[in-house]
């Protein structure tokens, strides 16, 4: 047997990895090594990318990576190669789109033959390992693809070059344009994502229903600005629907990734880490400018999931929980109402049956139910108490597994929710929870002045950092700098920021940002994708951390990163115009960019009520910063007052005068 035969993925840092590391298939990790033992042996690549809580990824694996005579299918005319999406977003972007151009769709498993270069000749992603509902069978299309690998070469050839050609093609970044951002372009585009709203159910669209979570953040700060009761409107009933439904986990708090169905009732399980984040940013602002105490609730709560369920030893965060718990989809979450009744009795578990909309006819399968909330339950304090209950009867059940693979960007999400959260709304803990897991990032994930992308235990891994990593940790780094004053954070997060303008711009196009480095491995395109999706993009995470950066730092680097944070935005106005529910994230840039971004400098002589007064009031998008007079850039030359502290409230390069106290303050902000 060729050394290289031998299983490669048990040393991975991707747990998704180290579940085939026993799989009768001789896989390989993705790298020169299997590009060139293809070509030696002349067979195609079989590239199989998924991750760790797809539920499909699992489903494939059982029926056909475990099979023995599949395997030996597989490894007699292929190079098989897997890959963790989320350890390498470079080659899922590039191979997605060769599977959405070949198909008209995509999704997990993606299942790709490349040739030893790497041009995708045929894509697709979930395969049966029987036929069925029109869909060959895995072995059928393991051996088509053999038969046209060896007769019909030519034709192979010729597919992939027209792919790769098709994905450089697609490959230039949004085109200029005239159109600039302004309040009306954002009003207009606010408008335009209201007339797609689900106004009965909340969200948009219809089955399945994935939360609007950057889109959320970005109507909030439309609201603020605008005073649209309409843009509002949208927003609470969303984030009421969704905390109300069962995506949301009325016991142990958190998202699941998305609902099956368009009124949010049952839930696809897999609970994701940048989810949870950007939704614990959203209802945090919405909660600290509204007062809701829904959205309040749910912000503590979904903290306590992250710190209870994804937190891991070192203080970082994990990826994700599975879909699936021993191999059956809900068996941890869901309910009957005779197991209510066993475990709190009679009284307690009607009771509990009819707050949780708990039926016998059952919401999920068996005549099991998705834990609801429709409405407020009558007796809170008994709601608490039966809650906890059922809680710590749950964690008896069998549990998800959990992917502890920390992801950069994904952590520096939760750092921003969590510092911007705890500061808002005077929860110090949380603050003191994205201040260490900013720490382990930066100790482990950056080496000799580069992010790398994600790390196991205290084993960081091979993959460089991409732009969403250096993006989306500058822009927590700068959350932490603003909630604690710490000069630090802000010498981090420019650094950061400067590597990124080095390695990621785009000379040719301003404005417009490559997705992988400069120096990064070359791929058959490279990626660039400025359109928000689940997670928002890395061009438009790194246009708010320059935005912020710009605000707080000193003059030289303060002029570098507007002229970057214009370039951008003025780049994706298209979007903005064309395709405002694909641009979430870009939208609460933008809103942030028209307002000056507002600046309030808090000069202060030790602790200051000023100074959480600012932290509540504040628009999101806003920077606040505080500490005494001269202590950084945005406080230079601002004393206090009359012995006391003063806020400067600023937008763009215009001040107010220093106010003194929480009305005047207000006041100031609500101009």
């Amino acid at each position: 047997m060729d050394p290289r035969e031998h299983y490669t993925l048990a040393g991975s840092t991707s747990p998704y990895l180290r579940q085939h590391a026993d799989n009768p298939v001789h896989w390989q990790q993705w790298g020169p090594e299997a590009t060139e033992w293809a070509r030696e042996r002349d067979v195609p690549i079989l590239l199989s990318i998924g991750y760790s809580a797809c539920h499909w990824c699992h489903v494939m694996a059982h029926e056909s990576f475990e099979d023995e005579a599949v395997a030996s299918l597989m490894n007699e005319h292929f190079v098989c190669v897997k890959v963790d999406r989320e350890e390498r977003p470079d080659l899922d972007a590039v191979y997605m789109n060769a599977t959405v151009a070949m198909t008209g769709q995509g999704g997990w498993p993606m299942t790709c033959f490349l040739t030893p270069d790497g041009g995708p000749f045929y894509c697709g992603t979930y395969y049966p390992a029987e036929p069925r509902g029109g869909m060959p069978s895995f072995t059928q299309v393991l051996g088509a693809i053999a038969d046209t690998w060896r007769d019909r070469r030519g034709d192979v050839d010729d597919a992939a070059a027209s792919v790769v050609a098709e994905l450089r093609r697609g490959a230039g970044g949004i085109p200029e344009g005239d159109v600039r951002v302004t309040a009306d372009l954002l009003d207009a585009a606010a408008g335009t994502v209201l007339r797609d709203e689900d106004a009965e159910r909340g969200g948009f669209g219809g089955a399945p229903k994935f939360p609007p979570s950057a889109l959320m953040e970005g109507l909030l700060r439309t609201y603020e600005r605008s005073g649209d009761a309409d843009v509002l409107g949208v927003v609470t009933r969303t984030a009421s629907a969704m905390a109300r439904g069962g995506i949301y986990d009325q016991l142990g708090g958190g998202f699941a990734r998305y609902s099956v169905d368009a009124a949010w009732v049952v839930p696809h399980f897999e609970k994701m880490l940048y989810d949870n984040a950007q939704l614990l940013r959203a209802y945090a602002h919405l909660g600290r400018r509204t007062g809701s105490d829904l959205a309040v609730r749910v912000t503590e709560e979904t903290v306590g999931f992250l710190l209870r369920d994804l937190r891991t030893g070192n203080g970082s965060f994990a990826s994700a929980l599975d879909a699936d718990t021993e191999g059956v989809e809900g068996l941890t979450y869901v309910w009957t109402p005779e197991q209510l009744v066993e475990v709190l009795g009679p009284d307690d578990g009607e009771w509990a049956a009819r707050v949780f909309a708990v039926t016998a006819d059952g919401t999920f399968e068996a005549g099991a139910s998705v834990l609801q909330l429709p409405r407020d339950p009558d007796d809170w304090d008994r709601w608490r108490r039966i809650r906890d209950t059922l809680l710590a009867r749950r964690a008896m059940r069998p549990q998800p597994g959990r992917d502890d693979k920390v992801v950069t960007a994904w952590n520096g999400l939760a750092i921003t929710a969590l510092a911007e959260a705890g500061a808002g709304l005077g929860r110090p803990e949380w603050v003191d929870a994205a201040a260490e897991c900013a720490r382990v990032v930066l100790d482990l994930h950056v080496v000799d002045g580069r992010l790398r992308r994600a790390s196991l235990g205290t084993s960081v891994g091979e993959p460089a950092g991409v732009l969403e990593d250096y993006a989306c940790l500058a822009t927590g780094l700068l959350a932490l700098y603003q909630a604690t004053g710490g000069t630090e954070w802000l010498a981090h997060a420019q650094s950061l920021l400067d590597r990124a303008l080095i390695h990621f711009a785009d000379d040719e196009r301003p404005g417009s940002w490559f997705d992988t480095a400069d120096d990064a491995e070359t791929l058959v395109t490279r990626p660039r994708d400025p359109v928000d999706g689940a997670t928002p993009s890395g061009a438009s995470c790194l246009a708010e951390a320059l935005l912020t950066a710009a605000a707080v730092a000193d003059a030289d680097a303060s002029g570098r990163y507007a002229t970057a944070a214009a370039a951008s935005l003025d780049r994706v106005a298209l979007l903005l115009e064309r395709a405002p529910r694909s641009a979430g994230h870009w939208l609460a840039v933008a809103e942030a960019s028209v307002r000056g971004p507002i600046q309030v400098a808090v000069a202060t002589d030790g602790d200051s009520a000023l100074l959480r007064e600012a932290r509540r009031l504040a628009p999101g998008g806003a920077v606040v910063v505080g500490g005494e007079p001269d202590s950084s850039p945005l406080l230079a030359d601002r004393p206090l007052v009359g012995g006391t502290s003063a806020a400067y409230v600023c937008r763009g390069f215009v001040c107010d005068r220093p106010v003194s106290t929480a009305e005047d303050l207000a006041a100031a902000l609500s101009r």
